[in-house]
C-alpha cells in the first residue's frame, strides 16, 4: 500500500457520536444492556440446540448457526464501541480497522445468505413434509451452511481489499462508529465511482438474490398452507415460518437501506443509527423472536431448567 494511503497512519479516528456527547452515556448504558442480552439469548439458543435431542433438526442446526454468527457479529463491533463511548480516545489502529471491516462484513454477508437457506428449509418442511428428512439431509445442511460462510467471507475479502486500495491522502477521520465501506470511501481523495458501482452490484447479489429465494419459497409455502383445510393446521404451519419472516424483515430492511441507495442520498447520521439497528438490535431480538414464538424451544428451556433444579 502506498505511503499516502495508510502505511504512514498510526490509525483511524472513529468519530462515532462525539458530536452528541450528551447522547454517549445513554447509548453506553443501552448498548451494554443490549449486548448482554445478545450474549445470553444467542448462547441459550446454541446450548439448547445441542442439549435437547428434539432440537437436533435442520431448522435448529441453521438457527444455532445464526445465533453463533450473531454472537460473533456483535462482539466484533460492540466492545470497542462501548470503550469509545466512555473514553476520549476514539482511535482504532489501521490493522484493527481492516480486521473489523473484514470480520463484520463477512458475518453480515453470511447472515444474508443463511437467512435465504433457512427459507428453503421451511419450504421443504411445509411443501415436502414426507420427503423432508431426505431433502434436508445432514450433509446437505452442512454444505449449505458452509457455503454461506465461504461466500460471505470471500465477498468480504474482495470488498476489504478494494476499499483499502483507494488512496486516502492522509485522511483518517471516519464519520462512523465502526469501519464500514461507505464511510471509508468518503475518505478517498480520488473518484470512487467504480468502487461504489462495484459495492452496489455485489450488494444486489448478496442481498436481493436471497430475498428472491425467500420470496419464492414463502409464495409456495402460502399456497401450500392455504390448501390445508383445518384452521389449526394453517396456524401451526404459519407459526413455524412467522419467526423467520420477522427476522428477515428486520435484517434485510435495514441492510438494504444502508447498502442499496445512491451515495448522494446517504445521510451519515441516519447511516449510524441504521447500522446500530442491524448490528446490535437485530442480533438481540433474534433469540427473543425464535423462543417466544416457538413451543419446542420453550419446552426445551423448561426441561433444562427443571433438570438443573432437580440435580441440586
Amino acid at each position: 500500500m502506498e505511503q499516502k494511503n495508510g502505511s504512514s497512519f498510526t490509525g483511524f479516528i472513529l468519530l462515532g457520536f462525539s458530536d452528541r456527547p450528551q447522547l454517549e452515556l445513554v447509548l453506553f448504558v443501552v448498548l451494554l444492556i443490549f449486548y448482554l442480552f445478545t450474549l445470553l439469548g444467542n448462547t441459550t439458543i446454541i446450548a439448547l440446540s445441542h442439549l435437547d435431542p428434539h432440537l437436533q433438526t435442520p431448522m435448529y442446526f441453521f438457527l444455532s448457526n445464526l445465533s453463533f454468527l450473531d454472537l460473533c457479529y456483535t462482539t466484533s463491533i460492540v466492545p470497542q464501541l462501548l470503550v469509545h463511548l466512555r473514553g476520549t480516545d476514539k482511535s482504532i489502529s489501521f490493522g484493527g480497522c481492516v480486521a473489523q471491516l473484514f470480520i463484520s462484513l463477512g458475518l453480515g454477508c453470511t447472515e444474508c445468505i443463511l437467512l435465504g437457506v433457512m427459507a428453503f428449509d421451511r419450504y421443504a418442511a411445509i411443501c415436502r413434509p414426507l420427503h423432508y428428512t431426505v431433502v434436508m439431509h445432514p450433509r446437505l445442511c452442512a454444505l449449505m451452511a458452509s457455503a454461506s460462510w465461504v461466500i460471505g467471507f470471500a465477498n468480504s475479502l474482495l470488498q476489504t481489499v478494494l476499499t483499502f486500495l483507494v488512496p486516502l491522502c492522509g485522511r483518517n477521520k471516519i464519520d462512523h462508529f465502526l469501519c464500514e465501506v461507505p464511510p471509508l470511501l468518503k475518505l478517498a481523495c480520488v473518484d470512487t465511482t467504480a468502487n461504489e458501482s462495484e459495492l452496489f452490484f455485489v450488494g444486489v447479489f448478496i442481498l436481493l438474490i436471497p430475498v428472491a429465494l425467500i420470496t419464492v419459497s414463502y409464495g409456495r409455502i402460502v399456497r401450500a398452507v392455504l390448501r390445508i383445510k383445518s384452521s389449526a393446521g394453517q396456524r401451526k404451519a404459519f407459526g413455524t415460518c412467522g419467526s423467520h419472516i420477522m427476522v428477515v424483515s428486520l435484517f434485510y430492511g435495514t441492510a438494504i437501506y444502508a447498502y442499496l441507495q445512491p451515495s448522494n442520498n446517504y445521510s451519515q447520521d441516519q447511516g449510524k443509527f441504521v447500522s446500530l439497528f442491524y448490528t446490535i438490535v437485530t442480533p438481540m431480538v433474534n433469540p427473543v423472536i425464535y423462543t417466544m414464538r416457538n413451543k419446542d424451544v420453550m419446552g426445551a428451556m423448561k426441561k433444562v431448567l427443571c433438570r438443573g433444579h432437580d440435580s441440586r
